[in-house]
């Protein structure tokens, strides 16, 4: 309801429209300058721009029939249009800079175009042609894609978009990711104030892809979505404005999680998501890590880029990760590497030239007893290169506590059997030097290596 002082403004406004010799309709411009001369409103009134009965079909034009009337006094049947009239409108006046500033920000502010750029390196793989299927299909049908770090679902879905020329609009999912964020708001600009449609809302408008990245870290403002998600549109309700999506129109998330948290704690600040919310998603794509001739190629290409392409380092590198992820599958470690994390030693190798620097520079991230474990893997693996501390100090077979033994994954059951241990701080197999010594024959095969200093027995 409109008070006092605001009738009072629209009156004092009205008359010094009058004053100024305007009559209707009258341009967003001309009112501007009544509103600079008189101070009695910063910017244009909401009552003249956002009253759809006011609108001429122009855009920034109004009807104001009172300037006709010879009366300064408006008339409260016409408020009450306004506000059913608003309800219903589909057009409301952005700035341009808007447009503009959106398209910049989700480019790097490079270009105005959101087409993603074909990465000359990608290699398709696991979902990749589902995904392609139902962009072309262009139906609406909402994917939830989850699967460990690093993995490639967020590219994935960006090279797609890339190879059909599709707008993608990448939204970085936080906690603090709010309805403001994801439809629109008003904003500053240039000393007025201003509707600029959110990232969302363009995506429907436009018939583009959208990408709701991370959105296990949303909380429950994500909410707001829910009709999006329907493929009904949405109502803006600061604006009064109903917005239906386009033809083509899709959406993706993707998750580390299901929606329902991280019990680990590996992916803190994830939320479990209203199951409402996770039920409109039509489908769920699990993805794991590439299989190993996959993650070969990824290599391959990643190192031909780069100038530095090696095979045998490549082959090391895939039998070093599947080693590890088998690994943490059986909870025999607490971290993995991932996919991204390869092509990282990738790029680490063709800056210094050093497999093992590359490889100790991948690890350095995590605590020392996952590091030491990592860097014992790839050694097992790659007997030419010294990774890690400096080669230990000869031992004299006769005295060690010790023999640590280089067991695979798939040979641990049959080493158990046989009597050797699970030396849990340093992630290593060994056989107590007493065992070793009664029988060295049946040990050669995991190249026993002397130990002088015994760690505390802890059977696997």
């Amino acid at each position: 309801m409109a008070t006092k002082q605001s009738r009072k403004n629209k009156t004092d406004f009205l008359q010094a429209m009058k004053e100024a010799g305007l009559t209707s309709p009258v341009t967003r411009e001309q009112v501007r300058e009544v509103c600079n001369s008189t101070g009695i409103y910063a910017v244009p009134p909401s009552w003249i721009t956002y009253d759809a009965s006011r609108k001429t079909g122009t855009l920034g034009e109004y009807h104001i029939p009172e300037l006709n009337e010879g009366t300064a006094s408006s008339a409260p049947t016409m408020e009450a249009a306004s506000m059913t009239a608003t309800i219903t409108t589909n057009k409301v006046e952005t700035a341009d800079i808007c447009d503009t500033t959106m398209a910049l920000a989700m480019t790097g502010g490079e270009s105005e175009t959101l087409v993603p750029e074909r990465i000359s390196t990608y290699v398709p793989w696991g979902h990749f042609k589902d995904i392609e299927q139902i962009i072309r299909a262009k139906m609406f049908y909402p994917c939830f894609i989850t699967g460990l770090s690093g993995n490639g679902k967020t590219t994935m879905v960006d090279q797609v978009c890339a190879k059909l020329k599709r707008e993608l609009f990448r939204i970085n999912i936080t906690t603090q990711t709010d309805e403001d964020d994801l439809l629109g708001g008003f904003r500053l600009i240039n000393g007025e104030t201003k509707w600029c449609d959110g990232p969302v809302v363009k995506a429907m408008k436009q018939g583009g892809i959208l990408l709701l990245d991370e959105i296990d870290l949303a909380s429950h403002a994500i909410m707001c979505l829910q009709p999006v998600l329907e493929g009904k549109g949405v109502f803006l309700k600061k604006i009064g404005q109903w917005v239906k999506p386009a033809a083509g129109f899709q959406i993706f998330a993707t998750a580390n999680t299901k929606g329902k948290g991280s019990d680990d704690g590996r992916f803190i600040g994830t939320n479990v998501l209203n199951e409402a919310f996770l039920d409109r998603f039509s489908v769920c794509f699990e993805q794991a890590y590439a299989p190993k001739k996959v993650e070969q190629k990824i290599l391959t290409k990643a190192m031909q880029s780069l100038d530095c392409e090696d095979k045998g380092f490549i082959k090391n590198l895939v039998d070093w990760a599947d080693m590890i992820r088998k690994c943490f599958y059986e909870d025999a470690v607490d971290e993995i590497i991932t996919t991204r994390r390869l092509v990282n030693v990738a790029t680490a190798f063709s800056i210094f030239g050093d497999r093992a620097k590359a490889i100790e520079m991948a690890v350095t991230r995590f605590d020392d007893a996952t590091k030491e474990a990592f860097l014992t893997m790839y050694g097992k693996i790659d007997a030419d290169t010294v990774v890690g501390d400096a080669e230990a100090e000869s031992v004299d077979p006769e005295s060690a506590d010790r023999f640590d033994l280089n067991v695979s994954y798939d040979e641990k059951d049959e080493a158990k059997k046989m009597g050797a241990k699970w030396d849990v701080p340093k992630k290593q197999w060994y056989v107590e030097g007493d065992k070793y010594r009664k029988n060295p024959e049946k040990w050669a095969k995991w190249n026993p290596v002397a130990v002088s200093d015994s760690a505390t027995p802890a059977p696997f």
